[in-house]
Parts: C-alpha cells; structure tokens; sequence
C-alpha cells in the first residue's frame, strides 16, 4: 500500500500517546485514592485523639460535650463514636443514621494491641467504614470511624471526567499522530516525487527540496540531492563519452574499411599484406581505447584492484624517464626529473608507474624543440605531490576545466597522436588511491600537472 508507512508510524504515535496518556491518568488516580484515604485517616486519629483526652478529662459527660461543642461549631463530622467498658459493654455509642449497611458486630472484635485499625465493607455498595480503636490504661476502649462514602463520591467522579478526558485524548491522539505523521514525511514525499519524476520522465534535473533545517531527513534529502547530481553528472558524462567514442571510431573503421576495399580490388601481394598492417594498427588503436574506457570505469567505480605496497616514488619517476628518453631527445626535448630517494608512498606500482608515464607522455607531446620537461616531488603533511611541468603550449582557459573528461582533446590537439583518455585515466586511478589531481597552465608558457597522494594508507 502507497501509505502503508504513513498509517504505521500514525497507528504507533497514536497508541503510544494513548498509553501513555492511559498510565499517566491511572497513576493520577492512584494516588488521588491513597492521599484521601490518608486524609480520612488523619481526619479519623485527630478525633480519636481529641474524644480520649476529653474522656480521660471529664469521663462520658466531658466526651458528650465535646461530640456537642464539635457540632455546634460545624467542625463533628459523620462519625462512629463508641466507648467501650472493662467488660465489654458498650458505655457509650453515636451512630450516625444510614449506617445499618454496616457490620458493627465487627466492632466488638477484641485484640491485645493498645490501638489498631478495622475496616468494615459495606453489605450494598463498595463504601468502607474505617475505624481507629484506642484501648486506655484502665481497660476502656474508645472507637472512631467514619464512612468512606464521602472520598468514594469524589473518587466516582473523578472517574467520570477521567472517561471524558481519555475519550478526547483519543481523539486528540488520532487526529495529531495523524497530522505529525503527514508533516513528518513531508520530506519523503518529496524525494519520492523527484524519483518518481526520473523515473517517468527520464529527466535528471529533478531535485528534493530540503528545508535547511539540518534534521536527518533534510540531511537525506540533500544527500540525495547529491547523489542525483552525481548520477545526472555521470549519465551526462557517458553521453559525451558515447558521442566522442562513437566519433573516434568512425575514422579508424572507415580507414579499415578503405584499406580492406583497396587490398581486395588489388592482385598485388605486397599491397595486400601493407594493407593487412594497416588494419592490425587501426584494430590496435581501436582496442587500446576500448581498454583504456574500461580501466577508466573500472577506477570511477572503486573496482579497480590495487595491488598496494610501499614504493620509491625515485624510482618509478626514473622508470618513466627511461621510457620516454628517446622520444624526448628525438623531439629536441631536454627531459630530467629531481626528486628525493627518501620519498614512498603506499600505492599500486604498476597504476603509478601508467600515471607518471601519461603525464610525461603528455608533456613532451605538447612541448617544442627546446622545450624542458621536469619532474619533481615534494613530501608534506597533506601527502606526497609529484609535479610535471613543462614549458609547451599551455591550455587555454576555456578548455582546462575539461582537460579530465573522457575522450575530449582540445581543437589545438587534433592533431596530435593519442586518444583524448590519457588525463582520465590519469585522474581515475589518481581518485582510486585517494588523492587529488590538479593543474596549472599559462598558454604559450607551458603547463604544471601535480598529483597527491596520501603518503600512508591501508595495504589493500
């Protein structure tokens, strides 16, 4: 079901506001009960008190006057009075009227404490007659109590009004669960929406609006925000790398398309074979670009394998001279590198090795007779920074923020060997180690390529 969540997280929020409500009242009631009854209670031992000492003052005569003196001034309640003699005959017994519902044979039950408690249920209802005994030194036993009647009336009504109460927090539960519930996962319609909204359309440009209010599910939704305009820079990407890919392809297939044609119209062997050559070096060029989208791909998306060791960044900077050497001095290109034995990093030795080679392949390729190509490095706390730079051509302002992308190559390097992937690479397995790419370049004064990398990590 669509609302299915909505209906569930309403249902909890509104039980739990219900049962906690339902304790909370329960509680309230608790308590309410037991501090009346100890109220009553006191109400009870205070007169008890005061009818004894009058007894121990004046006798029966005293006690009277005090019963009347009580209820002259309003203050003589509905109580049970009775004194009892040393042989068990009663002396002297106020009952108010309406008690027949009572027990009072209950109240000749003798006992050998000094004072004691009796409460005696009602024969009808649920009203108690509560009773405190006080035994004198001489063997006379006076008796107060009094009918639970008053505190069960208020205790009724407390229960009726505590109906109502819950009756309106149910109420009052199910519409604000409801209304809390509907608010709350504002936020999750909107990402649904936007995701819905893809998904129909196929446009990426939809967006969750976030609130900016730093909850989590703000915090979701600018995370997806993030993740779609990662997705959205990515199919993007792959359209312009479907579009270079396809471009690129045309002319390789339509030259072994042409060199077959010409070989299959001519008897010459020679021609033949020449053609057979041409064919295997347009397929060669064909497969390394396929290859090197896929290393490219495989680094973007984290699965890469890197074969992680601890590794003289000297020595595969000298590696990458030794390689390119003679295509440097061919070029009239003056190529050296100074960079510090003591430097390591932990990293892939074959990965490194393709990026420093790239970026030194890159440099010769777009520096003049006379030019100079150097390699250095520097190790700080932030990394280890391996810089090439050349004094070439520079790339012009409008084409460096681009210069990473997949199979772009700049109008001035058309024609120029090469696939438009070396710098992609180089940036994706640069990315996969955990490091950074940058670059610097001032046309017609040469360009500075650095790459850092973390100068720890942990050995896959």
């Amino acid at each position: 079901m669509r609302y299915a969540l909505g209906l569930r997280l309403a249902l909890w929020h509104g039980v739990l506001f219900i049962v906690s409500a339902t304790v909370l009242v329960a509680l309230t009631y608790l308590l309410l009960a037991r501090s009346l009854a100890a109220q009553d209670r006191q109400v009870i031992q205070s007169m008890l008190t005061r009818y004894v000492s009058a007894y121990d003052s004046g006798g029966l005569g005293a006690l009277e006057g005090a019963i009347a003196a009580d209820r002259g001034a309003g203050r003589h309640e509905r109580l049970l009075v009775r004194v009892v003699g040393q042989r068990a005959e009663a002396l002297y017994v106020n009952i108010p009227a309406g008690w027949n519902e009572f027990d009072l044979s209950e109240l000749n039950v003798g006992r050998d404490a000094r004072s004691w408690w009796l409460s005696i249920p009602g024969r009808v209802d649920r009203t108690t007659l509560e009773v405190a005994t006080l035994r004198l030194l001489d063997g006379t036993v006076v008796q107060v109590g009094r009918s639970s009647d008053v505190r069960d009336e208020l205790l009724a009504q407390f229960r009726s009004r505590v109906l109502l109460v819950l009756g309106l927090i149910v109420g009052i539960a199910v519409l604000g669960s409801g209304f809390l519930t509907y608010v709350g996962l504002a936020p999750v319609r909107a990402m649904a929406a936007a995701v819905r909204s893809i998904v129909q359309t196929g446009r990426l440009d939809a967006r969750v609006t976030t609130r900016g209010t730093g909850d989590a599910l703000d915090d979701v939704g600018v995370l997806v925000n993030g993740m779609l305009d990662r997705i959205q820079a990515l199919v993007n990407a792959m359209r312009g790398a479907l579009d270079n890919v396809a471009h690129d392809l045309r002319t390789p297939l339509a030259r072994v398309r042409s060199v077959a044609e010409s070989a299959l119209a001519s008897d010459d062997p020679a021609a033949a074979r020449d053609a057979l050559a041409r064919v295997l070096e347009e397929t060669e060029r064909v497969n390394t670009m396929l290859t090197t989208l896929m290393d490219i791909s495989e680094a973007e998306t984290g699965a890469m394998r890197l074969a992680r060791t601890r590794i003289s960044v000297a020595s595969v900077v000298g590696e990458a001279i030794d390689l390119y050497s003679d295509l440097a001095e061919e070029q009239g290109v003056v190529l050296r590198a100074t960079v510090d034995p003591a430097i390591a990093v932990v990293a892939d030795p074959t990965r490194l090795r393709q990026v420093i080679a790239n970026l030194v392949d890159n440099a010769i390729k777009y520096t003049d007779a006379g030019g100079e190509v150097v390699v250095d490095a520097q190790d700080a706390a932030s990394g280890v920074t391996v810089r090439v730079r050349d004094t070439g051509h520079g790339i012009a302002p409008d084409d460096l923020p681009r210069i990473w992308d997949r199979l772009y190559r700049a109008d001035a390097s058309r024609s120029k060997r090469g696939l438009g992937l070396g710098l992609s690479l180089v940036k994706a397995i640069v990315e996969s180690h955990g490091g950074r790419v940058a670059v610097e370049s001032t046309p017609g004064r040469g360009s500075t390529f650095s790459i850092t990398l973390p100068r720890t990590a942990i050995e896959a």
